[in-house]
């Protein structure tokens, strides 16, 4: 990984067609990524302090105004401010119903007994759901924006289908990974009972039942149990190779033998300058079974 001005900073993991990427934010020269195949060696070294990267709308990235500064461990990489102004016009928060794009209403696995439903536009072709490191997915429908919220709230109403998964419960669930026939036939199972009659708002086009899983994608072979969360703070090293990305979690081997967990989401926000390649690891590792977990953000 190149060194980088101090006015560089991260922007977290994004993903696309390609695969996943570190983004880079600058105010006045955009964007900027690195991708981030399995294999790539990553070492750097975080600057003085974490600050909120500003609002991203219709692919054009918002600086924040004043450069608030932004809690070294908080998930979210945004001011108060840059939130509040994030959501006021947002699918998710719902304060954007004036969306004509079409999107596609999906089941997705995460964990064992727990299909959620969500929404994506479906010009996406999926990638909402790589961020949001499912493991298995399958569409369900697809139709206008107002169509899709009903179904995803008469799913959750009727089927009890949740639309939130705790995110530490989506961790635990990556290492060893469930079987594809286990994903395959809990998602089959929903999509059958969500497609009965009656169930589904008329204007949404109901889809075959057509899995897809992310095993490759995100190399989830190459996750060994024990792996170790990196806090993040500044002035602190991290060194390794990328093992595999899954969602916004980065996960290096180390020269050490240590796998390294890195939540990109905490990542966003940081000044990077890089390190030695094979470097030594100085932030503080937290290795911890999944049932001591702390509350997390739900995702």
């Amino acid at each position: 990984m190149r060194a980088e001005q101090e006015d560089w900073r991260c922007g977290g993991v994004r993903w696309g067609a390609a695969g996943p990427a570190l983004v880079w934010l600058h105010p006045a020269h955009g964007e900027r990524s690195t991708p981030l195949p399995a294999g790539r060696p990553v070492a750097f070294t975080t600057g003085a302090a974490r600050r909120c990267v500003g609002v991203r709308r219709g692919g054009r990235r918002t600086p924040c105004p004043v450069g608030a500064e932004v809690a070294p461990t908080a998930v979210s990489a945004q001011c108060a401010e840059c939130a509040r102004l994030d959501r006021s016009h947002s699918v998710a928060a719902d304060t954007a119903l004036d969306d004509p794009r079409p999107y596609d209403v999906y089941l997705a696995w995460s964990v064992p007994g727990a299909v959620k439903v969500g929404i994506t536009a479906a010009e996406r072709e999926g990638v909402r759901l790589l961020e949001q490191a499912a493991l298995s997915y399958a569409l369900l429908g697809r139709g206008p924006l107002m169509a899709a919220r009903r179904a995803e709230a008469v799913l959750g109403a009727a089927l009890s289908v949740p639309d939130r998964i705790p995110y530490a419960a989506k961790r635990a669930a990556r290492c060893p990974t469930p079987a594809q026939e286990l994903r395959t036939a809990e998602l089959a199972s929903l999509h059958a009972r969500a497609c009965e009659p009656a169930t589904l708002p008329e204007s949404l086009a109901v889809l075959p039942f057509a899995p897809v899983h992310h095993d490759a994608a995100f190399h989830l072979g190459r996750l060994r149990p024990g792996c170790g969360t990196v806090v993040l703070a500044p002035g602190r090293t991290i060194a390794g190779t990328v093992a595999a990305v899954a969602g916004p979690d980065l996960y290096l081997d180390a020269a050490d033998g240590r796998q390294l967990l890195v939540d990109a989401r905490q990542l966003a926000g940081w000044a990077l300058t890089a390190a030695a390649p094979g470097a030594e690891t100085t932030a503080e590792v937290l290795i911890r079974p999944p049932a001591a977990a702390g509350p997390e953000a739900l995702f």
